[in-house]
């Protein structure tokens, strides 16, 4: 064996205390020599006895590293010569070779002109959350849910029959899922409709990115509510849309608007049950201002209901594809804030008319959430837990809610806090000409979440405010956020 072949391979460190068996941590740590230009090619490699001994392993180890290499063409096993390092990795070491000056020895991939397009326009978001803090959004109470009834339906479920557990599952999604989402459907939000429209998700997101791959052309127009949902818009930026701002007002999307901004529209996205991020309930007149649009232009309207469930009242605010008579609002649910987040599962309730268009789609390229996940999800409504935890979910959200505007009142002259009908967050509109990037930059440093009106904004607008989450936050953390918020405040 050369002499710096040598030095190079005695480099390689065998770790006794890893669970990685050694004859891998032996072809890896080889492999990465080869590949970095450690060993040059043509260079013999030494005995496998030889290198056994210096690295303190069994000759069984290194032979079944030194195959593997050969296996790869990494290596050369030359009869009655040895193995040695195969001549085609120059080519290799050559393309890895980094320049005098270069940032990196990677070249940039060429993307799409839908992504290079897409990305700059997406909205910077920061990782979503998955731990409770004062005020971070879009996380229901993790601590209140029923987790010892779902391990049970879990453990039920992983004891059926292995065909029924283990396969490909449904197309467009688990059957006894699909049945109990139309009746939870008709039941608690109004809506009349036959399972055959139901297609399960993975996820609101995953929903919003497949209908805007059906019905948009890349440049045609959708409206957008301004300020608006952030994962929504960045699905409907990533197939090209053409997002028209529309502004919101109190009684929701300001119609005349769209039409002045875009009459021939192909699509609308509004949150009308709990506007996202204001929290208003769009008026009646207002919806059917909506659906009349829609029908002059020949579009279609995607209803988002993200926390319809949740309401405060006696009764909850109507969904918009409840009074839908012309089949043309795509309504989009999700469990993400009804169950938990990390299921990934949500649904989309297809009018009629774009039944069959929704069964090719799955068919073809579809593959769904699994089949696991499903069942259990049924077996929690079937069993009359998802009703149950739903209610105690609205006394929850009802408490934290309260909680919040008492102890906001601290606050006045600064942030205005304003109620809301339903969902587990509120708006605060900033006083006395405060700045929300100040606001949202001072809030963090001191350990309290809040997002500032301006990141839901495709266009500026004139509210000053951040949002506050209060769903996953206990009364006492929520009174010491505000407290936290008071010290912070200018």
């Amino acid at each position: 064996m050369k002499r710096h072949a040598g030095a190079v391979l005695s480099s390689i460190r065998i770790d006794n205390a890893s669970d990685r068996r050694k004859s891998v941590q032996l072809y890896m740590g080889l492999r990465e020599l080869l590949l970095s230009g450690g060993l040059s090619p043509g260079d013999r490699m030494p005995a496998t006895r030889t290198l056994a001994q210096e690295l303190g392993v069994s000759r069984t180890t290194v032979i079944d590293a030194i195959d593997r290499l050969v296996s790869e063409g990494l290596l050369e096993s030359r009869v009655g010569a040895g193995t040695y390092v195969s001549a085609a990795l120059a080519a290799q070491q050559k393309l890895a070779a980094v320049p005098s000056g270069s940032k990196g020895q990677f070249a940039e991939p060429r993307l799409s002109h839908a992504a290079t397009h897409a990305v700059p326009a997406f909205s910077p978001r920061s990782r979503l959350p998955h731990k409770s803090a004062p005020f971070i959004t879009a996380l229901p109470a993790l601590d209140a849910f029923p987790m010892a009834q779902w391990a049970r339906l879990s453990a039920r479920h992983w004891r059926k029959d292995r065909d029924h557990v283990t396969g490909y599952g449904e197309a467009f999604g688990y059957g006894r899922l699909r049945t109990a989402i139309a009746q939870q459907l008709n039941a608690s939000r109004g809506i009349k409709c036959d399972p055959d429209q139901i297609f399960i998700v993975n996820g609101a997101q995953h929903a919003f990115s497949l209908i805007s791959a059906m019905l948009v052309n890349p440049g045609e127009a959708v409206w957008f509510e301004n300020p608006g949902a952030i994962g929504a818009r960045n699905a409907f930026i990533a197939n090209g849309a053409k997002l028209v701002p529309v502004p919101v007002d109190e009684d929701g999307i300001c119609v005349h608007e769209g039409l002045e901004k875009a009459p021939y529209f192909r699509l609308a996205f509004v949150t009308p049950s709990h506007q996202q991020p204001l929290g208003h309930v769009m008026s009646l007149s207002r919806r059917l201002a909506l659906l009349q649009a829609a029908k002059d232009a020949d579009a279609m309207i995607v209803e988002d209901d993200y926390d319809g469930e949740f309401y405060y009242g006696d009764q909850p605010p109507p969904t918009l594809k409840s009074i839908d008579t012309q089949e043309r609002v795509i309504y989009v649910g999700t469990f993400s804030k009804s169950l938990f987040p990390s299921l990934r599962l949500g649904f989309t309730l297809s009018p009629v008319g774009l039944v069959d268009s929704f069964k090719r789609v799955y068919s073809a390229w579809q593959s769904g959430v699994p089949t696991a996940t499903q069942a259990i999800v049924a077996d929690f409504m079937d069993e009359g837990m998802f009703a149950t935890h739903i209610r105690t979910m609205r006394q929850i959200y009802k408490e934290r809610h309260d909680t919040l505007l008492e102890a906001a009142r601290k606050l006045e002259g600064r942030l205005d806090v304003r109620p809301t009908r339903s969902g587990f967050h509120a708006v605060g509109f900033l006083k006395n000409g405060l700045s929300e990037q100040e606001v949202v930059r001072k809030s963090q440093d001191a350990g309290v979440v809040t997002a500032g009106l301006g990141r839901y904004a495709l266009t500026p607008i004139p509210q000053q405010g951040v949002v506050l989450g209060f769903g996953s936050t206990p009364p006492d953390d929520i009174r010491k956020g505000i407290e936290t918020l008071r010290r912070v405040l200018p």
